[in-house]
Formats: structure tokens, C-alpha cells, sequence
């Protein structure tokens, strides 16, 4: 019997960056649990959810080891430098799990405790104020509360959204945020 998405998504490192390809770690899952998916999509989780993949699903993760090894990202939070901050509150509307604080032409401020490290704050901001520091491995009670956080948050929008105004899918501001993210990087590297 094949695992359900909710088996594989509590593998999954919940920081809801979209690095696999997928809107976050619940789509990934689902994916996965149709067989619509590889294994090695998850840089965030590493060789370890690599491995957890691979025996819940009962493939061979082995062939992938050396791949995610290279691809690996260590965990990360994300630190606003205040002093530079706008206040634009993009990064706010970013957040896949509300860990900004602020409000608009204010100084912003993360909630490192709750910062996930999904990068997905950095491409909006406008002034580059944000960097990403290595952390120590989440615990799994703090990876459930990742997934707490993304619910509430999802929960909140659809509440708060008029109901003839669709919700933008997470999937589809993670390619909004992708196609910011490599425009700053082309005018970095521009002479």
C-alpha cells in the first residue's frame, strides 16, 4: 500500500521553499505518494529525507546519495539587517509561515524561531537587506510547527480573501519569486 501524502509531508523538512519544483512540502508529497515525483528534489532535507523518502516508498535512494550530497542546503534562518530595511512589507507577503514582523515604511524584524530559511523573503525586498545564517537541525516538534505555521497562515488568507478574489497558490508566487531572484542576479553580474 502506497504511503498518503500526510505520511510523506511529515518527512519532508517543512520549510515550504519550493526548491522541489512543487508550491511547497504538502505538494511534494502528494506528488511523491502518485508517483509523479523523484526522491532527490529536497535540497533542504538533505541526504537524511532523502533516505526517509526512499524507505516510505519503498525506493532505492542509493542511486541518488552522491547527487543530493552536492546539492544539499545546510538549515538556515533569515535576518533582516534592520537598519537598511524600507519597510515595504514584500517580504512580509512572502513568508510561507508568517515569521516577519512589521508594518509598511516601519523597520521589519524575523522571527528566527520560526524562519524556516525558504529564501522565498529575499527576491521581493528591493533593498537587499536580508541574509541567510546556517542554524542548528530543527527538531521535530519545530518541523511540526513549521506545518502549523503554514496552515494558519493559508487558513488566515482564505479567510481574510473576498470570495470572488481567487488566492494566488503558493506555487505560482514561488515562480513570481523565482523570476525576481534570477533578475537581481543577471543585474549582480552585469558590468
Amino acid at each position: 500500500m502506497r504511503p498518503t501524502p500526510a505520511q510523506i509531508d511529515a518527512l519532508l523538512p517543512q520549510t515550504q521553499c519550493g526548491l522541489c519544483g512543487y508550491g511547497g512540502c504538502l505538494p511534494y508529497a502528494t506528488a511523491l505518494a502518485e508517483g509523479e515525483a523523484t526522491i532527490n528534489l529536497c535540497p533542504p532535507g538533505g541526504v537524511d529525507t532523502l533516505q526517509a523518502l526512499g524507505d516510505c516508498l519503498g525506493l532505492p535512494s542509493s542511486l541518488y546519495v552522491a547527487d543530493m550530497q552536492a546539492k544539499a542546503i545546510p538549515p538556515r534562518v533569515a535576518v533582516i539587517r534592520e537598519a537598511e530595511c524600507i519597510g515595504c512589507t514584500k517580504c512580509i507577503q512572502a513568508c510561507p509561515v508568517d515569521a516577519i514582523v512589521g508594518s509598511a515604511k516601519l523597520m521589519h524584524t524575523i522571527i528566527t524561531d520560526a524562519c524556516t530559511g525558504c529564501e522565498l523573503c529575499i527576491p521581493p525586498c528591493p533593498v537587499d537587506c536580508i541574509s541567510l545564517l546556517e542554524t542548528p537541525a530543527p527538531s521535530p516538534e519545530k518541523i511540526n510547527e513549521r506545518r502549523d505555521r503554514l496552515h494558519t497562515r493559508n487558513a488566515r488568507i482564505a479567510k481574510n480573501s473576498p470570495k470572488n478574489n481567487q488566492i494566488t497558490p503558493l506555487n505560482d508566487k514561488k515562480q513570481q519569486l523565482m523570476a525576481a531572484l534570477a533578475r537581481a542576479k543577471a543585474k549582480k553580474s552585469a558590468p
